[in-house]
C-alpha cells in the first residue's frame, strides 16, 4: 500500500508576520468594543434599577392599632414590620418572615411597659395590587407593683445614714405604679446616682430583681446597695495649662485635700474654672477605685482660650428692640495673665461702652478689677448721660457672688421741662447674690435672691448725702408633677433729706417692662413731668405667674403684676397688669412669649424675652 501525504505551501516570513500583527489588533480592537459594551450595559442597568426604585413604591403599609398611645409609639419605632415599610426591596420571602415575628416582637416589645399577656392579631390583605398590613394589639392589664423592697450594705450603715436616706428618697418609684423595664432601670441608676453623689463615690447595685406574676399582674421589686469605703479628695492633677499660670487653677479650687467626697464641690471646682476668661472648656475627673478610697486623685483637664479673642453678637426684645453687641480681651496684660476687656453695646434705647483691666483671680477666687463706662439712655422722653468709674472687688461661686466697689458717678440728665440737670457721687457699695434652685436654666423650685447697698457723703465727690438699697426676688413653687407657681418682687429705695435732682439718675428707679410690671411699656412708670419720665426715689414691684406644662418643652402662663416708682410714698400710684403668655424650654433657655394688659392705661402690649434667671 503506498501512501503520500500534501504540504501546504510556506509563506513567506514578513507576510506571516503581517498576518499575526493584524490578527492581534482585530483582537484588541474587539476586546475594547466588549468592554465598551459591558460599561454601558452595567450603566443602563444600573439607570433602569435606579429608575425603577424612584418609581416603585414602598412594598407595603402598616397601622397599628393598640392603646395606651405609649406603647402605640413604641411599636411604631421599634417593630421591624413597621421599620422596614418604606424599603421597596422587600421580597416575598422577607415580608412573610417580617410577619411571621411581628407577634412575639409585640410581645418582648409590650414587655418592657408591663403588659406581659398582649393579645396580638395581624391582617395581611391587598388593596389596589399593594399590601396593607394591620397590627392589632390588645395589651391587658398593665403590671404594677405591689411591693418596693430597697437594702444596703457597707460603711453608709452606720457613717452617713442621710446618705441612705437621701438614696432611697431618689429611687422614683412607688408600690402601685405601673411597672416598667425602663423606669425601672432609671429608678435604680437614680438612687445609686444619690448614694455615689457623697462619700461613696464607688458605691454599685450589689443585686438587682423585678419578680413580675403574669397571673395578678404584680411585680415585686427588690435592691440590694453596697456604698463601698468612704472616698475623700487629694490633691489636683491639672493638664493642659500653657498659655496661663497654674496657680490660677489652685486660687479658685474650693475643695481642700482630705475633704469628704461631695460631687456639688466638684461641680464647684468645674463651675469657678468656667467662670474665668481663661478656659474654653473644662473636664474633671475623679479617680473611683475602692480599693484606693483615701485622697483619691481629682484630674482636672483644661482648654485655654489664646490671649486674644473678639466676640460679637445680635438680638432683640421688646423692650429694646435690636440690639448690637460686641467685645474684644486680652487675656495677658503685662505678661501676668492680666485680663484688659473692652466691651459695648447699641440698641434703640440705650448705647453702652466699658473697659476693664482685673488681675487674676486670688485665693478663694477673688479677683480685683479697674473699670469706667460711658451709658447714654433715651426712653420715656427721658436722655440720662452716665459716666462711671472706680474700682471693685468681687468673688463667683456656684451658689452665692459678692461684690464690693468704689465707683464715682457723674450723670447728665436732659428732660422736656428745665434745662438739664447733672449731679455726682461717690459710692462705697455692695452686693450679694444667691442662687438656690434645683435646675440653674429651668428651676421648679428654690429662690433666687439679689441684694445691693451703697451710700454717699456729700462733700467728698458727692452733690447730696443719700443711702441706696435694693433687692429683688424670686421664689418657684412647684404644684403636682408638671405645673408650677412664679412669685417675684422688688423694693428699691434712695434715703435722702433732699430732693432727688442732687442724686445721679442712674441710681434711682424706673418700673414697666418685660421684667417689671408687664402690660406697661418699658421704664414708663415713673415721675411724670410734661411728658418726661424721671427716675424716681422709691420702687416696688411684684407679680405672681401659674405655668402649666403641656409637655416637658411647651407650657402656658397667667399672670398678674403690679408696681409703683414714686419719689413721695404718700402719693404712689400702683400700676397694675394681668396677661397669657406661652412658655418654651429651648436648648438655649426659657423663652417666654407674653400678651398683657394694663388695666391703668387700658393698653395691651407683646414681649418676647428669654427667660433666664438672675
Amino acid at each position: 500500500m503506498a501512501g503520500c501525504a500534501i504540504d501546504k505551501p510556506r509563506l513567506r516570513r514578513d507576510q506571516a508576520s503581517f498576518r499575526r500583527g493584524h490578527l492581534a489588533a482585530v483582537r484588541r480592537w474587539l476586546r475594547a468594543w466588549l468592554a465598551f459594551g459591558i460599561v454601558m450595559l452595567m450603566l443602563a442597568s444600573g439607570g433602569a434599577h435606579a429608575a425603577r426604585t424612584a418609581r416603585t413604591p414602598a412594598s407595603y403599609k402598616v397601622d397599628i392599632e393598640a392603646t395606651p398611645r405609649s406603647l402605640r409609639k413604641l411599636l411604631e419605632a421599634h417593630l421591624d414590620i413597621a421599620r422596614f415599610a418604606k424599603r421597596p426591596d422587600i421580597s416575598d420571602d422577607q415580608f412573610d418572615f417580617l410577619i411571621t415575628a411581628t407577634p412575639q416582637q409585640v410581645r418582648d416589645l409590650a414587655a418592657t411597659q408591663g403588659y406581659f399577656s398582649p393579645v396580638v392579631r395581624t391582617d395581611v390583605r391587598t388593596i389596589d395590587n399593594a399590601k396593607r398590613v394591620t397590627v392589632s394589639v390588645d395589651a391587658g392589664p398593665q403590671t404594677t407593683i405591689s411591693s418596693i423592697s430597697l437594702s444596703f450594705r457597707g460603711p453608709v450603715l452606720t457613717e452617713d445614714p442621710a446618705q441612705e436616706n437621701a438614696a432611697r428618697f431618689a429611687f422614683s418609684l412607688h408600690e402601685g405604679d405601673p411597672f416598667s423595664q425602663g423606669d425601672w432601670d432609671d429608678a435604680k441608676n437614680a438612687a445609686l446616682k444619690a448614694l455615689q453623689s457623697r462619700r461613696y463615690l464607688g458605691a454599685k447595685i450589689y443585686h438587682s430583681e423585678a419578680r413580675v406574676d403574669p397571673r395578678t399582674h404584680e411585680a415585686k421589686l427588690t435592691v440590694t446597695y453596697d456604698s463601698g469605703p468612704t472616698f475623700t479628695m487629694g490633691k489636683l492633677d491639672v493638664s493642659g495649662t500653657r498659655r496661663y499660670p497654674e496657680q490660677i487653677v489652685d486660687n479658685v479650687n474650693p475643695v481642700s485635700e482630705g475633704d469628704i467626697y461631695d460631687v456639688q464641690r466638684v461641680t464647684e471646682l468645674q463651675r469657678q474654672l468656667q467662670n474665668t476668661p481663661y478656659y474654653a472648656s473644662v473636664a474633671i475627673d475623679v479617680d473611683s477605685d475602692p480599693a484606693k478610697p483615701v485622697n483619691t486623685p481629682v484630674h482636672v483637664k483644661v482648654s485655654e482660650y489664646p490671649y486674644n479673642s473678639i466676640r460679637g453678637g445680635v438680638g432683640y426684645s421688646t423692650d429694646n428692640g435690636p440690639l448690637v453687641q460686641g467685645s474684644y480681651s486680652y487675656l495677658d496684660t503685662f505678661g501676668k495673665a492680666w485680663p484688659f476687656t473692652i466691651e459695648g453695646r447699641v440698641d434703640q434705647i440705650q448705647q453702652y461702652g466699658q473697659i476693664q483691666l482685673a488681675m487674676p483671680p486670688g485665693p478663694r477666687a477673688w479677683t480685683n478689677s479697674v473699670l469706667a463706662s460711658y451709658t447714654t439712655t433715651d426712653v420715656s422722653d427721658t436722655r440720662i448721660y452716665s459716666i462711671r468709674g472706680g474700682v471693685q472687688r468681687a468673688r463667683t461661686s456656684q451658689f452665692i457672688d459678692y461684690s464690693y466697689a468704689l465707683l464715682y458717678y457723674q450723670d447728665r440728665l436732659d428732660q422736656n421741662a428745665g434745662p438739664p440737670t447733672t449731679s455726682r457721687a461717690l459710692v462705697p457699695s455692695w452686693s450679694w447674690t444667691r442662687r438656690n434652685t434645683d435646675d440653674p436654666l429651668f428651676p421648679r423650685s428654690g429662690n433666687l435672691i439679689h441684694l445691693e447697698a451703697g451710700f454717699a457723703v456729700k462733700g467728698v465727690l458727692t452733690d447730696q448725702t443719700f443711702a441706696r438699697g435694693y433687692a429683688r426676688g424670686q421664689q418657684y413653687l412647684p404644684i403636682g408633677r408638671e405645673d408650677l407657681v412664679l412669685i417675684r418682687a422688688e423694693l428699691g429705695g434712695v434715703f435722702t433729706s433732699g430732693s432727688s435732682s442732687g442724686i445721679p439718675a442712674s441710681l434711682l428707679f424706673r418700673a414697666g417692662g418685660s421684667n417689671s410690671v408687664r402690660g406697661y411699656s418699658y421704664q414708663s412708670i415713673g415721675n411724670d413731668v410734661d411728658g418726661s419720665i424721671l427716675p424716681t426715689k422709691y420702687l416696688v414691684t411684684a407679680a405672681a405667674e401659674y405655668q402649666h406644662w403641656f409637655s416637658h418643652d411647651w407650657g402656658a402662663a397667667a399672670f398678674f403684676d403690679i408696681g409703683t416708682a414714686t419719689d413721695t410714698w404718700g402719693e404712689r400710684v400702683f400700676y397694675p397688669g394681668v396677661g397669657v403668655g406661652a412658655r418654651w424650654r429651648s436648648p438655649v433657655g426659657p423663652v417666654n412669649v407674653d400678651v398683657a394688659y394694663g388695666i391703668r392705661n387700658r393698653s395691651v402690649r407683646p414681649y418676647l424675652t428669654l427667660g433666664i434667671a438672675f
